[in-house]
């Protein structure tokens, strides 16, 4: 007589799934899985030996941690899997990736947990929103930590009346980062003039050679192997666009053309070396000890 109810369900060990439709997946650090037999959810924050078996901690989302004896009874995205030790790759993997953890985008070494601090006095002035948007994208984190503020000045022809305006003086530091800084330009002359007037000693003006910020992103970037010449007479940037194949009937195009290209920028190494010294050299000048030494009662 056949056994009408097949097999005792109980018997064996029933937290490994059956042949076929269980996978070996590397315990990595962050993997999210839960265990079948409890029910804990957590990430794979690390795996250890202990009394001569290997042992998984889950981290759930409540920051609670508990460990579990590697191997079967595990489920990821609802499906049976078996745990196994992450593979030397998996771990050389992770350390890259804390070591990139480590770094802000512009190359420093990050302070995790650390707050903004209150803005200073000094600042750093840019020409426009795609210079400010590059600015903050690459040294973000590195300004907020030093209290930096980045502003727009919607162009240098008015350089000397925005600097008397805002008053440099010490503790009140102010750079600025011109575009297509170059002999001859009317950029140049503009800077010279500024120089030259009674804040000169708080004031630091440096620049790129490019016509636009744009082209301090590396043309490797976005597939060129260089920056195309546009005529003379046609918008720079809306020959760049043509060139790209990009929409540029109105603002609206360029602007998501900027977007576009300040979206394959993931860190310095994707500037150019020129941008990268200006705006180093601002930031240590904004930064410096003296520059806070003495209060200013406009701060």
């Amino acid at each position: 007589m056949s056994d009408r109810y097949g097999s005792d369900v109980l018997s064996g060990d029933w937290k490994l799934p059956p042949r076929g439709r269980s996978r070996e997946v590397e315990a990595e650090t962050g993997l999210v899985v839960e265990d079948v037999e409890t029910g804990w959810c957590g990430a794979v924050v690390r795996v250890e030996k202990a009394g001569g078996m290997r042992v998984v901690h889950l981290e759930d989302r409540r920051g609670r941690t508990k460990g579990f004896p590697m191997g079967p009874g595990f489920l990821l995205d609802g499906a049976p899997v078996v745990l196994t030790p992450p593979t030397a790759a998996a771990r050389a993997q992770l350390e890259q990736a804390k070591a990139a953890a480590s770094r802000t985008a512009s190359g420093s070494r990050a302070v995790h947990g650390a707050t903004a601090r209150v803005a200073s006095g000094s600042r750093i002035f840019v020409e426009g929103r795609h210079d400010a948007e590059l600015v903050e994208k690459v040294w973000g984190a590195d300004l907020r930590i030093e209290g930096v503020v980045v502003e727009m000045l919607d162009g240098v022809d008015d350089l000397v009346a925005a600097i008397a305006d805002f008053q440099p003086g010490p503790g009140r530091r102010m750079g600025v980062l011109v575009d297509h800084l170059l002999p001859g330009t009317k950029e140049h002359r503009v800077v010279q003039d500024a120089a030259r007037g009674p804040y000169a000693a708080h004031v630091r003006i440096l620049g790129h050679p490019y016509v636009d910020v744009w082209q301090s992103v590396r043309p490797e970037r976005l597939g060129l192997t260089q920056w195309p010449v546009i005529p003379r007479g046609q918008s720079w940037k809306h020959g760049i666009c043509a060139h790209l194949g990009w929409a540029h009937d109105d603002q609206a195009d360029i602007a998501r053309a900027w977007k576009q290209i300040l979206g394959t920028v993931r860190s310095y190494a994707d500037l150019e070396p020129t941008l990268l010294a200006s705006v180093e050299e601002l930031i240590d000048f904004v930064t410096e000890a003296q520059a806070d030494s003495v209060t200013d009662p406009r701060r």
